[in-house]
C-alpha cells in the first residue's frame, strides 16, 4: 500500500507567506529524439507491453514527434500570469513535467536557488486519482528530498472539477459543436465525455468516476442536453488488468448498432488541452472508427486558455493566498480538500511517501501538486 502522506497542520501564511506559483503538467517530446527517452520515463516501473510502448511511439511520431502539451502549458502559465497581473497578485510562476523537461527535480532546485520558501502549485488535471495527484505529491516529496536543505514547502490547489468555472468553459465547448449540428438532429445525438481509462483498482481508490460523471452532468444540464454518458480512452495496461469502460470507439459501434446513431460529440473533458491522446485517440481513432460507420464525428474542443478556466486556475489560487476567500463550486458535492487526507487516491502497489516536506522539518506536511521545473513560457529554467 502507499504509505500516508505526513500530516498536520501548516505554516501561518504570516510565518512563511507563498512567494511563488507552480504550474504542474505532464511532459511531451518536442522531437522525434524525444520520443523513446519520454515513454520510458512515463512507463518506468509499469507493467505496461513494450510493444504497447511502440505503438504510442508511432502517435508521436505521426506527429513529427512533438507533442502540443508542453506549448499550450507555455500559453496557459502566459494567460493565467496575466489574470495574476490584471488582479494585482504580484508572484512568479515556475512550470515543470513529471516526464520530460522541464523536470521536477529542476524546478525545486531552481526555486530554492531563487529563494522561494512556500509555493502553491495547480495541477492540469482538475480529477483525483492517483495518477492525477498523489503520485504528483509523491514525486514533490523526492523531489524536495533531492534539493535538500531550504527547499521550498509546496502546497496545492484543490481540484477544480466542479467549481462553477470550469463548468463554465466546459459547457462553451460543448455548445460550439452543438452548434456545428442542425437543430433538428441535436437532441438524438449522444455526447460523449471522454476521460483518461486508469486501472480499476486506481478507480476504486478515488472519486475519479464520482467527479467526472458530475462534471458532465452538470456541463449538460447547462446547455440542456440529455442525451450523454461518460467513456474512456488511452489505456496502456496489459489486456488482463481491468481498466475503466466503455472504449470510446467501442461505444460509438455500440451506439450504431444499438440505436443507428448519425451523429456523434465526443468532449474530452478530462484533459484541458489537445495533446496527443486527444489528437491522436480521438481526432484520428474515434473519427476514423465514426467514418467507418457513416457517423457525422464532431469533437468539442478542451477548455485550453478559455478565459473562464483561465479565471478559474486564478480563483483556486486566490484562495489560499486570502484567508476566508469563498471557496465556490456547484452540483452536489461542496469544494474538494485542500490538504488531501493520508489515505487520499492510494493506490495498492508499493510507491514512495506522498507528501512534500522541507528535508530538515519531516513533520511539516504539506499537499504538494504535480511538479516541475522552473521554466519561463519563453526561457525554459527560469519563472515568469
Amino acid at each position: 500500500m502507499t504509505p500516508s502522506a505526513p500530516l498536520g497542520p501548516l505554516p501561518p501564511l504570516d510565518v512563511v507567506p507563498i512567494d511563488a506559483i507552480l504550474m504542474v503538467s505532464f511532459g511531451g517530446p518536442e522531437g522525434p529524439e524525444d520520443v523513446m527517452p519520454f515513454l520510458e520515463n512515463v512507463l518506468r516501473g509499469k507493467n505496461v507491453p513494450r510493444e504497447r510502448m511502440l505503438e504510442v511511439a508511432e502517435h508521436y511520431n505521426h506527429f513529427g514527434g512533438i507533442s502540443p502539451i508542453n506549448e499550450q502549458c507555455r500559453a496557459l502559465i502566459g494567460a493565467v500570469q496575466a489574470e495574476l497581473d490584471r488582479r494585482g497578485i504580484r508572484l512568479p510562476i515556475y512550470w515543470g513535467n513529471r516526464n520530460w523537461h522541464p523536470m521536477l527535480t529542476d524546478t525545486l532546485s531552481q526555486m530554492k536557488n531563487d529563494g522561494r520558501k512556500r509555493a502553491i502549485a495547480f495541477f492540469t488535471s482538475m480529477f483525483s486519482c492517483y495518477s492525477g495527484c498523489r503520485q504528483y505529491r509523491e514525486n514533490i516529496a523526492a523531489a524536495i528530498t533531492l534539493a535538500g536543505q531550504e527547499a521550498p514547502l509546496v502546497e496545492k490547489a484543490r481540484m477544480g472539477f466542479n467549481h462553477p468555472k470550469f463548468i463554465e468553459a466546459q459547457s462553451d465547448c460543448l455548445k460550439a459543436a452543438l452548434d456545428k449540428i442542425a437543430p433538428e438532429d441535436r437532441a438524438a445525438t449522444p455526447v460523449l465525455f471522454s476521460a483518461h481509462s486508469i486501472p480499476k483498482s486506481m478507480a476504486d481508490h478515488s472519486r475519479y468516476e464520482l467527479q467526472l460523471r458530475e462534471a458532465a452532468r452538470l456541463v449538460c444540464e447547462s446547455v440542456g442536453h440529455a442525451n450523454w454518458e461518460i467513456v474512456y480512452q488511452s489505456r496502456s495496461g496489459p489486456p488482463q488488468q481491468p481498466w475503466l469502460e466503455p472504449d470510446v470507439c467501442d461505444r460509438i459501434e455500440a451506439l450504431y448498432n444499438e440505436s443507428q446513431i448519425t451523429h456523434v460529440i465526443v468532449q474530452p473533458i478530462g484533459f484541458v488541452s489537445d495533446h496527443m491522446e486527444v489528437l491522436y485517440d480521438l481526432d484520428e481513432e474515434a473519427a476514423a472508427k465514426s467514418k467507418e460507420l457513416g457517423i457525422a464525428f464532431f469533437r468539442a474542443p478542451s477548455v485550453g486558455i478559455h478565459p473562464a478556466f483561465v479565471s478559474m486556475a486564478v480563483d483556486l489560487i486566490e484562495e489560499r493566498l486570502v484567508a476566508g476567500t469563498p471557496r465556490i463550486s456547484v452540483g452536489n458535492y461542496g469544494p474538494s480538500h485542500d490538504i488531501c487526507p493520508a489515505d487520499c487516491c492510494m493506490y495498492p502497489q508499493p510507491t514512495r511517501p506522498a507528501g512534500a516536506t522541507r528535508p530538515t522539518d519531516p513533520g511539516r506536511p504539506t499537499d504538494p501538486g504535480r511538479p516541475t521545473d522552473a521554466a519561463r513560457p519563453t526561457d525554459p529554467g527560469r519563472p515568469t
